[in-house]
């Protein structure tokens, strides 16, 4: 799966759980970036995003992730 692709997907997992019309994520976006984006969205948009892909991450790995960059190169790891 190409970055692009992942890409793709997540602004759409964003825009369906944080509500939004549109976003547009890149590696450096973080939290910070988009008011929606709380502590308890955080968990829905983690939930949405294994399912969607069909992953599971480890606390340790979330608590890792500075920004989506990191996120998606998780996603890249387990999807290999």
């Amino acid at each position: 799966m190409e970055r692009s692709e992942i890409y793709e997907k997540l602004n759409e997992i964003f825009c369906d759980v944080l509500d939004l019309d549109e976003v547009h994520l890149t590696d450096a976006s973080v939290a910070d970036d988009i008011e929606e984006w709380d502590s308890l969205s955080h968990i829905q948009l983690i939930v949405a995003i294994e399912k969607a892909f069909g992953i599971k991450f480890t606390s340790l790995e979330i608590m890792k992730w500075n920004n989506v960059g990191e996120m998606v190169n998780s996603i890249i790891a387990k999807k290999q």
